[in-house]
């Protein structure tokens, strides 16, 4: 058996904006990103490109599947999954786990893809309902690797197209305006080379939140500061997203501190001080990749590679 690679190849996605203070119903903006992917495969296929990972992606698939045979029987059809796996199934990935691109994401739409019973097809326009219908499956598929899941993750790397979070309970597909936009425009990752963890740093913001000053700064600068990054930016007005951006940067800089790996602190003050690029966070931070944006992307690709930074664009996915 094998599958058709150009359907059952999932791409990683990218939250542009919405880390943490999606948390309390900001808006938010991910994106699929191609550059990273995986699909499913067989080992005794000539696909793999390494044998023991081939091994220890059936062996983590047999896990989940029991996982899912248990929670969630009306959702997979797992006894075909089980089977499949018998016979050498595993997810060919080249998105990298811990770095906040949807790494789990993308795996768990392709199991709901080839095996999900009475599955709910991806298209452009898909129905508000079967959206939220959809989050929602994926959020109880996906809480195997999280403990807890919003369902978002999966649900980009499923419908392959951007998303606006309105809230939690209104999320829809959308376009990005290229109005305005020039040949040097950038949006780009910086690779921390570091393992990012979500959970603790979740914890931590949480804990942060609990002190009264704290959480006024969110509510008062950080969500209104996130939104007009989103709605600016969906409206093709640059010159207003830069300057929000700036604001966001600073803000993360000064608020979130801690979910900045130290080493790329002066980096990040560069930016804002030159003017010539801005960092932000990509997903719970601390760290995998840093997100950047930039109206000069070939200056700042080898200022910062001069640097030693490992720089990669995004923006061609718009």
């Amino acid at each position: 058996m094998s599958f058709n690679k150009k359907n059952s190849t999932f791409y990683s996605k990218v939250l542009l904006f919405g880390e943490y203070s999606i948390l309390f119903d900001s808006n938010g903006l991910t994106i699929p990103y191609s550059h990273f992917n995986g699909s499913l495969g067989f080992i005794n296929s000539s696909g793999y490109t390494d044998l023991d990972y081939a091994k220890h992606s059936n062996e983590h698939l047999k896990q989940f599947a029991t996982y899912l045979k248990e929670n969630t029987p009306d959702i997979i059809d797992t006894e075909k999954l089980l089977a499949d796996i018998d016979k050498g199934l595993y997810f060919e990935s080249t998105i990298p786990e811990g770095y906040g691109l949807g790494s789990s994401g993308a795996l768990v739409a392709a199991i709901y893809k080839q095996y999900g019973i009475q599955r709910i097809h991806a298209k452009a326009g898909l129905a508000s309902e079967e959206t939220q219908q959809l989050k929602s499956i994926f959020s109880r598929l996906e809480s195997y690797f999280h403990g807890k899941s919003s369902g978002i993750d999966p649900l980009i790397c499923y419908l392959k197209h951007p998303l606006f979070i309105k809230d939690q309970k209104n999320i829809s597909s959308i376009g990005i305006s290229r109005e305005n936009i020039q040949s040097d425009d950038a949006v780009f990752i910086v690779n921390t080379r570091q393992v990012g963890k979500t959970a603790p740093l979740v914890d931590l913001f949480m804990k942060k939140c609990l002190n009264p000053t704290y959480i006024e700064r969110i509510k008062n600068d950080l969500i209104p500061t996130t939104n007009k990054c989103i709605s600016s930016l969906l409206a093709g007005d640059l010159n207003n997203f830069y300057k929000s951006l700036k604001q966001l940067s600073k803000f993360q800089l000064q608020y979130l501190k801690e979910m900045i790996p130290d080493e790329f602190l002066k980096h990040w003050e560069d930016g804002i001080s030159n003017n010539r690029y801005l960092l932000k966070l990509c997903g719970s931070g601390g760290g995998g990749y840093l997100l950047g944006f930039t109206r000069e992307f070939s200056k700042v690709k080898k200022e910062l590679t001069d640097k030693g930074l490992e720089v990669i664009p995004v923006y061609q996915e718009f």
